[in-house]
C-alpha cells in the first residue's frame, strides 16, 4: 500500500491524490502500485523496487530526473524463538516536487513522521526531511543497541545460576545482530558523506547543521556497536568457561565416586575368591564378615579424607 502526505503551515495532512511538495510513503507495495508510481513519476521500476530486496546495500545514485538513496534501518525479528534485530533497506527517491519512501515493512522511523511528532518537519524541505529520517534512524540504532546490552546483562546475571546452552545461542544471535548493525552503520556513513557534497537540491545552513548532528549520532552508534561487540564476546567466553568448569566438576565428582566404589569391590572380590579358608584371614572367625566391613569403611574414610584434603571432592 502507499499513502500520500503533505505539510501545510506545519500541519501534516493525508491526501487522496499527489500534489506538489507531497510525500508518498510506500509500505510493502504490490507490483501494481510499484508500476503505478514508476509510471506516474518516470522512475525506473528497478530503482523503485530495489528497496524491497533485503540484500541491497546502502548507496546513493544520481539518475536522470531523480535521486535514489538507500539506507539500512534497524527492525526486530524472531530468531530461535527469541526477539532479535536485523536491518532492512529504506529507499528514498527525490523528485523535483515529490519525495517517495519505500520499505518492505512498516517501521517506527516513518510512523514517527506520520504522527507528526518531529519538530519543524516539512515534506517540502526535502533535504531536511532526509536528514531528519537519518537522525531518527541513528536514534533507533542506539535504542536497539541499549536493548541488546540489556539482554546481555540478563544473561550475565544467570551465569552464577542456571546457565544453559540456550544462553550461548542467544549471545551468538546478539553478536550476529551487532555484526549486521556495524556493517549497515558504516555503509550509511558513506551515504552521509556523499550527501554532504550533494548539490542537486538546495541545502540551507540549518540543514547542514542537522547533517552534522546526524553524523555525530551515527558515529556514536558505531562506537556503541564496537564496544558492545567486545563486551558480548567477553560474556560469551565467560559463559563458556563457566559451563566447562561445571562439567569438569561433575567429571571430578564422578571419578572420585568411582574410586570410592572400587575399594569395597576390590576387597570383597579378594575375600570372595574360592580358596582354602585356612589361609584366608578372618575366614573362620565368628565376626569375620563384620570385621572386613569395618576394614572397608576405615579405608574408604581415609580415602575420602585424603581426597578432601587435596580438594578432589
Amino acid at each position: 500500500m502507499y499513502e500520500i502526505f503533505r505539510t501545510d503551515h506545519g500541519v501534516l495532512s493525508k491526501l487522496e491524490q499527489p500534489k506538489e511538495g507531497c510525500w508518498i510513503n510506500m509500505v510493502a507495495p504490490t507490483s501494481r502500485e510499484l508500476n503505478e508510481i514508476a509510471a506516474a513519476y518516470e522512475i525506473d521500476l528497478t530503482d523503485i523496487a530495489t528497496a524491497l530486496d533485503e540484500e541491497e546495500s546502502s548507496r546513493i545514485s544520481l539518475e536522470d530526473g531523480y535521486t535514489l538513496i538507500l539506507v539500512d534501518i534497524p527492525t526486530p525479528e524472531v530468531r530461535h524463538e527469541k526477539k532479535m534485530y536485523t536491518t532492512i533497506p529504506l529507499g528514498i527517491i527525490i523528485k523535483e516536487d515529490t519525495i517517495i519512501t519505500i520499505c518492505r515493512e512498516e517501521t517506527p522511523i516513518l510512523t514517527y513522521f506520520i504522527r507528526n511528532k518531529i519538530r519543524e518537519f516539512s515534506t517540502k524541505k526535502k533535504m531536511r526531511f532526509i536528514y531528519q529520517l537519518l537522525y531518527r534512524s541513528a536514534t533507533s540504532y542506539q535504542i536497539n543497541l541499549r536493548l541488546i546490552d540489556k539482554k546481555r546483562m540478563e544473561i550475565e546475571e544467570r551465569v552464577v545460576g542456571d546457565t544453559t546452552d540456550v544462553d550461548l545461542i542467544e549471545l551468538h544471535e546478539l553478536e550476529s545482530t551487532l555484526v549486521y548493525f556495524a556493517t549497515s552503520l558504516r555503509a550509511n556513513s558513506v551515504v552521509l558523506e556523499r550527501l554532504r557534497r550533494y548539490k542537486r537540491l538546495e541545502q540551507y545552513p540549518e540543514d547542514m547543521e542537522l547533517l552534522e548532528d546526524v553524523t555525530v549520532e551515527y558515529q556514536q552508534a558505531i562506537e556503541m556497536t564496537t564496544i558492545y561487540r567486545d563486551v558480548i564476546d567477553g560474556t560469551r567466553q565467560l559463559l563458556s568457561s563457566v559451563i566447562d568448569n561445571r562439567l569438569n566438576d561433575v567429571m571430578k565428582r564422578l571419578t572420585s565416586l568411582t574410586v570410592l566404589m572400587a575399594i569395597p569391590t576390590i576387597i570383597s572380590g579378594i575375600w570372595g575368591m574360592n580358596t582354602n579358608g585356612d589361609y584366608m584371614p578372618f575366614a573362620k572367625m565368628p565376626f569375620g564378615f563384620y570385621l572386613i566391613c569395618i576394614f572397608i569403611v576405615i579405608i574408604c574414610a581415609i580415602v575420602v579424607w585424603f581426597m578432601k584434603k587435596k580438594k578432589m571432592l
